[in-house]
């Protein structure tokens, strides 16, 4: 039985008519003989909308309750979607994720997927039914609601493709592909019709927002190839795979942004490996991630640390911080919630030497102050003021994309 997962974002069911076209396309796609699952994220602006409603209430929402409430966005999308389905006379039936057994660890907000049952989902394949199944939520063991996240529907389907060795996953958004840029600051930005899994997890993990990084994580895993494309029209996309014959011919394959960082900064810390281990133990301990850490050791026996964090996290990693530091007379926190950060991405900046330079003289031709810098084989990330993030983006791109060095 070769299984196939779409999965449709919030833009493609943001009403009745979008429903309907999604419905259509759907119905195409299971008369070509292909056992269908297909996820679906909640409409378009019920999220926010629900966290709002929320915090009407609360300024910090309890991470249970919030969970409860966020995941009844998606159960609506999920039976209207069905019902639609069955509308064009195709048998289909809709699933929450506990339903399923969509098992994931008891973190509220940020959970991960531990493992996904199959055994309902193929009897319900094998009847000839088409599966809706709501994305972004899971259960745990104690039957506790949860949900993954921004961008939890991507690995929701992503997951339920790994669990169900599917051929492919389709993922439909309001955008056909991943490009160069952000079109949207750099209008000259072209689509990439085919990116390898490690430099697709380097542009999800650095800003750009078409693809979560944790799906990429998975496909990569269970070599799953991914299709994002969009849902308003039938042009191909980008394919996210294996490695291919192309890229040594690509010096860098784009360059990702993200505007909602914050900079933390320690000084007066006395020097020492446990403090420094210690203090990002804690703010782990609250499923904060920490993106860069640069750490400068003074004159005498002081050091500073300063760390990168999502502005979403900014509030929680502050107070952690400042708590902590209290046990260290003469210590201080400072912090900068303007940052942002651009990353130039490409698998072959590893057998091309300079390319960090002409980072840097590019931004200093435009100048831009680097705040942090972060390398890797086939990344590199300056930290910015906001302020600046656009001028950046487009200065790199015109400086590495748009002179007949890239293959797309």
């Amino acid at each position: 039985m070769e299984v196939w997962v779409q999965k449709y974002g919030g833009t493609s069911v943001a009403n009745a008519e979008r429903i309907k076209c999604v419905a259509n396309r759907i119905v195409e796609t299971a008369k070509t003989g292909k056992k269908l699952v297909v996820v679906v994220s909640a409409p378009a602006g019920m999220t926010d909308s629900l966290i709002g409603k929320a915090k009407e209430i609360t300024h910090k929402p309890n991470g249970r309750e919030l969970d409860m409430i966020l995941a009844t966005g998606e159960q609506l999308s999920i039976s209207l979607l069905a019902l639609a389905i069955q509308e064009l006379g195709e048998n289909a039936i809709s699933f929450t994720a506990p339903q399923i057994g969509i098992l994931t660890e008891p973190i509220h907000t940020k959970a991960r997927i531990k493992s996904i049952p199959t055994e309902k989902l193929r009897a319900e394949l094998e009847s000839g039914k088409i599966v809706i199944i709501a994305g972004f939520q899971g259960v745990t063991e104690d039957n506790e609601i949860t949900t993954l996240g921004r961008g939890g529907s991507d690995i929701t389907a992503t997951a339920l493709g790994c669990a169900l060795h599917a051929a492919e996953v389709e993922i439909y958004t309001d955008v056909d592909g991943v490009y160069t840029a952000d079109p949207r600051v750099v209008p000259e930005a072209k689509k990439i019709s085919r990116i390898s899994y490690e430099e697709m997890l380097e542009m999800a993990g650095s800003g750009a927002k078409v693809l979560h990084s944790r799906c990429v994580e998975l496909s990569a895993k269970f070599h799953l190839p991914i299709h994002l494309r969009s849902s308003f029209d039938y042009s191909n996309g980008t394919y996210i795979q294996e490695g291919e014959t192309i890229m040594e011919k690509a010096i860098v394959r784009g360059i990702a942004h993200s505007k909602a960082e914050a900079k933390i900064t320690v000084t007066g810390l006395p020097q020492s490996p446990s403090i420094f281990a210690d203090l990002f133990a804690e703010i782990a301990a609250e499923n904060i991630n920490i993106d860069i850490v640069v750490q400068d050791f003074g004159e005498k026996t002081t050091m500073t640390i300063s760390f990168l964090v999502s502005r979403e996290d900014y509030e929680s990693a502050y107070d952690i911080t400042a708590a902590f530091i209290r046990r260290y007379e003469g210590a201080r926190v400072t912090a900068e919630k303007d940052m942002a950060k651009a990353s130039v991405i490409g698998i072959g900046m590893r057998s091309h030497p300079g390319v960090a330079a002409r980072v840097f003289r590019t931004l200093a031709d435009q100048s831009i102050p680097i705040e942090m810098v972060s390398c890797s084989e086939i990344k590199i990330t300056c930290v910015v003021k906001e302020a600046e993030i656009e001028k950046a983006v487009r200065s790199l791109h015109e400086a590495f994309c748009e002179n007949g060095e890239m293959a797309l």
